[in-house]
C-alpha cells in the first residue's frame, strides 16, 4: 500500500513506482521521489529508489527532447542515469509524461559547497569532483553535445556504496547537438539559454553556445568549489546587465584568490579564457597537473558504481529526504520557450533560475 503518500500525488503512479513528495519543479517540469513497488523489488527492473521527472504531456516537447540526450549519453558513469519513460493519468484522467531518473541523496554540489559556510571545499575533494565532472563533459562532447547549463545545482551526488558520493552532471534541459559536414560544425538550433553567471563572454556577445562554453562553466564552478563564492564576486540582487557587461569586458577576468595553489591557479586560468579558441578542451584538462596526484584508491570508488547498495533503507529515505530539502526551494534550470520570440535579435532576461541568478533565453535571427 501506498498509504500516507497518495494524498501528494496528483499526477499518478507508474506501472512499477509509488509517485512519492514533491523535489522540485520549474518551468516545464517537476521534479518527485518515487518508491518502487514491493511486487518488482525483486524483479530488479528498477532501483528502489529514483527521482521521476513530470509533466503535462501536451506540454512535454522540453523533456521529451531531454530524454532523447540521455538515450545518447547513456553509457558514462558521471551523468545522471536514466532508466526510461512513461505515461501516467491523474485522477481528472490527464496524461502526464514522466522521466525515470537516478536518485541523488545527496543532493547538489550547490547545496555542499554552501555548507563550507564560504570557506570552500578542501581542495582534495574539489580534484576529485571536478575530474568526475571534467570525465562528464569530454563525453558529452565526445558525442556531439553540448550542456549549455553546467552549474553546480545541475551536478548531483549520488551515493555510492563506501559512504561516500560521486558527482554527475545532470539536467540536459538545454543541451545541444552539434552537426557536423565538411565545412564547419553547425548547431541543430539557434536558441540560446542558460544561467547568466556561468555563461561564457561568446554566448552574451556574440549569441555563440558551443564546447568551450562548458568549459568556461567548469572554471566557475572549480573557481565556486575552491572559494565557496561565486565568480565575479556577485550577489544575486546586482543588475544583470551589470553582470553581462564585465563577463563580456575583454580585459576583465574574475580575480583568482592568492591562496590557492599554483596548479589549480593554472587550471582556472586555463578554463577561463575570453576567446574560446585559446580555452582549454575536456581532453587537455584532463592532463592538466591539477588531475594529477589524486588517491587512486578513492577514485577508484567512482569508477564502479552500482544501484544495489547504494539505497540502504529505501522506505526511510522515501520519508525523510535530504534531497527533497534541497530542491525544495529550487526550480527546474531549463527554460520555457516563449510564444512569439523568433524573431528576437538581443539577450532577454525571462526570470530566475536557481539561486535566484537571472535566466536569459534568445533566438537568433
Amino acid at each position: 500500500m501506498k498509504g500516507k503518500f497518495e494524498e501528494e500525488n496528483n499526477l499518478g503512479d507508474g506501472v512499477s513506482w509509488w509517485r512519492g513528495k514533491l523535489l522540485g519543479e520549474g518551468g516545464f517540469a517537476s521534479v518527485y521521489l518515487a518508491k518502487l513497488k514491493k511486487n518488482y523489488c525483486r524483479k530488479k527492473v528498477y532501483p528502489p529508489l529514483m527521482a521521476v521527472k513530470s509533466a503535462e504531456f501536451s506540454e512535454s516537447n522540453s523533456l521529451q527532447n531531454e530524454k532523447e540526450v540521455f538515450n545518447n549519453l547513456c553509457t558514462c558513469p558521471y551523468i545522471l542515469k536514466c532508466y526510461g519513460e512513461e505515461t501516467t493519468f491523474d485522477k481528472n484522467g490527464y496524461l502526464s509524461y514522466n522521466v525515470l531518473l537516478e536518485y541523488a541523496s545527496g543532493g547538489t554540489l550547490a547545496a555542499l559547497i554552501k555548507q563550507s559556510g564560504g570557506c570552500g571545499l578542501p581542495e582534495s575533494d574539489v580534484k576529485r569532483y571536478t575530474r568526475c565532472i571534467l570525465q562528464g563533459i569530454d563525453y558529452i562532447h565526445r558525442h556531439s553535445y553540448v550542456h549549455c547549463d553546467l552549474k553546480p545545482e545541475n551536478v548531483l551526488l549520488v551515493a555510492i556504496e563506501n559512504d561516500g558520493f560521486v558527482p554527475k552532471i545532470a539536467d540536459f534541459g538545454l543541451a545541444k547537438k552539434v552537426l557536423k559536414n565538411n565545412k564547419r560544425r553547425k548547431m541543430t538550433d539557434s536558441f540560446i539559454g542558460g544561467t547568466v553567471l556561468y555563461m561564457a563572454p561568446e554566448t552574451l556577445i556574440d549569441h555563440i553556445q558551443e564546447s568551450p562554453c562548458d568549459i568556461w562553466a567548469l572554471g566557475c564552478i572549480v573557481f565556486e568549489m575552491l572559494t565557496g563564492k561565486r565568480v565575479w564576486d556577485s550577489k544575486p540582487e546586482a543588475a544583470t546587465e551589470e553582470l553581462i557587461k564585465r563577463i563580456g569586458d575583454r580585459f576583465e577576468l574574475p580575480v583568482i584568490p592568492s591562496e590557492i595553489s599554483q596548479d589549480g591557479k593554472d587550471f582556472l586560468k586555463r578554463c577561463l579564457v575570453k576567446k574560446p579558441a585559446f580555452r582549454f578542451t575536456s581532453e587537455m584538462l584532463l592532463d592538466h597537473p591539477f588531475m594529477s596526484g589524486l588517491d587512486d584508491s578513492k577514485s577508484s570508488d567512482f569508477k564502479d558504481i552500482s544501484d544495489e547498495g547504494c539505497v540502504s533503507n529505501a522506505d526511510n529515505e522515501f520519508d525523510d529526504s535530504s534531497y527533497s530539502e534541497d530542491w525544495s526551494t529550487s526550480k527546474d534550470s531549463s527554460l520555457e520557450e516563449s510564444d512569439d520570440r523568433s524573431h528576437c535579435s538581443s539577450l532577454e532576461t525571462i526570470g530566475l533560475g536557481d539561486q535566484g541568478w537571472p535566466e536569459l533565453q534568445v533566438r537568433m535571427r
